[in-house]
């Protein structure tokens, strides 16, 4: 038997039991009235909160998404252009030229993975400034509304 804890009354409690089916916040706060405070208000500013994460939640996935696309993608070319170097290099003749075509092949290696890493970068960028947009545009509306609330008075 385990002793209760003074410092949380919910220690013993097992929560995965609790049906949240039958929790219906609005119904339940629906009925409570307090004197100058608009409890649907504060709902639908909830719900519109709520709302507004998976909008952006959404978006941030779709961002996630797009770019292990474009990894992929990148890979396979990779994997493309290291066949071709392999071809080259089997045709080479001396050793000038074999030095030569590794020197070129360094270099546009160097520049394709900055160039990719660049636009993965820019991918991630375009992503969460989409998702923080939602989230800042919801925050202004929330405030807006707060402020209506207060003049409402």
């Amino acid at each position: 038997m385990s002793t209760p804890n003074p410092f949380n009354p919910f220690a013993n409690v097992d929560f995965s039991k609790f049906d949240m089916s039958k929790f219906d916040l609005t119904k339940m706060m629906g009925d409570v009235k307090i004197p100058g405070f608009d409890m649907q208000a504060i709902m639908d500013a909830q719900r519109k909160n709520i709302e507004a994460l998976n909008a952006a939640n959404q978006t941030a996935v779709q961002g996630i998404q797009a770019v292990a696309q474009r990894q992929a993608e990148i890979l396979s070319q990779a994997m493309s252009e290291v066949s071709s170097i392999a071809q080259q290099f089997s045709t080479a003749g001396n050793p000038q030229e074999m030095t030569a075509k590794q020197t070129e092949l360094a270099r546009k290696a160097f520049e394709q993975a900055l160039a990719n890493a660049r636009e993965l970068a820019e991918m991630v960028s375009k992503s969460n400034t989409e998702a923080f947009a939602i989230i800042n545009k919801r925050v202004t509306e929330s405030l807006q509304e707060l402020k209506s609330l207060v003049a409402a008075k």
